[in-house]
C-alpha cells in the first residue's frame, strides 16, 4: 500500500516539483496539496494522509500552528517540516508543536524519502544540521523562562494575530475562522492587552519577530 502524502507549501513550484518526484516512486503517492496552513488542516481532516510535508512559514495559518492542530486531533498523522529556515525559533517551535522531523529544503530527494520512511515507521528524522541545533539549543534550553507569544496568548489568539499581521479585516478573519466578528474583536483586545501592544504596525512587527507570519519587514 502506498504511503499517502499531503504537501503543504505556499510556493507552487515547490509543490509541483515534490509531487512529480514523489509520484514516480511506487511506494508513495501525493494525495493533495495545500498552499496554506488552514487548507492543510482541512485536507488532513478529509483525507487522513500518512505524512504531511509541512512548510514552516505560510500565510493564513503558519506551519507551526497547522502542525499543532493536526497532531492534536490526528496523532497518527506524521508531520515532516521541510523549510528553508534553520533558525532555532522555527525548529524548536514546530518540533514542540508535534512535528516528527525537520529537514532543510536544500536536502537531496533521497534523504527526503529516507525521512518519510522513518516517520511512517514511528521514528523521528532530523537532517544533520538541524540535529545539531536541537542538541545545542532545543534540548538544553527547552525549559527557558523567556516570555514569548507561545506562552502568553492562546492558540486561537495566535491564529487571529497572524491574520491581523497579514492585513485581513475583522470580517475576513471571522469568515476564515467561522466565528463572529464580535468574537474576533474580543480576541484582538485580548492579544493587545496580554502583549501590551496597541497598534497593528507593532503587532505585525511582533508577529514577524516571533515567527507567527512569513511577512517581511
Amino acid at each position: 500500500m502506498s504511503i499517502k502524502i499531503l504537501l503543504a507549501d505556499d510556493h507552487r513550484i515547490i509543490r509541483e516539483g515534490l509531487r512529480n518526484l514523489i509520484n514516480k516512486r511506487p511506494d508513495m503517492e501525493v494525495v493533495a496539496e495545500a498552499e496554506n496552513g488552514l487548507k492543510a488542516v482541512q485536507l488532513t481532516k478529509e483525507l487522513l494522509p500518512d505524512v504531511v510535508i509541512m512548510d514552516v512559514t505560510m500565510t493564513d495559518l503558519n506551519g507551526i500552528e497547522a502542525t499543532r492542530q493536526i497532531t492534536a486531533e490526528f496523532p497518527d498523522v506524521k508531520v515532516l517540516a521541510l523549510s528553508m529556515h534553520s533558525h532555532k525559533q522555527f525548529v524548536v517551535r514546530i518540533l514542540s508543536a508535534g512535528a516528527s522531523g525537520y529537514m532543510l529544503k536544500d536536502c537531496a530527494f533521497e534523504e527526503l524519502v529516507k525521512a518519510i520512511h522513518a516517520l511512517v515507521a514511528n521514528k523521528s528524522y532530523l537532517s544533520p544540521y538541524i540535529a545539531g541545533i536541537v542538541i545545542t539549543d532545543y534540548v538544553c534550553n527547552l525549559s527557558d523562562n523567556e516570555s514569548s507569544t507561545y506562552s502568553v496568548i492562546t492558540p486561537r489568539e495566535r491564529e487571529v494575530l497572524q491574520f491581523m499581521a497579514e492585513g485581513k479585516t475583522t470580517k475576513q478573519i471571522a469568515s476564515c475562522l467561522h466565528v463572529s466578528a464580535k468574537t474576533v474583536e474580543s480576541h484582538r483586545r485580548g492579544i493587545m492587552d496580554k502583549l501590551n501592544i496597541h497598534s497593528i504596525a507593532e503587532l505585525t512587527k511582533y508577529a514577524i519577530r516571533e515567527g507567527i507570519t512569513s511577512l517581511k519587514t
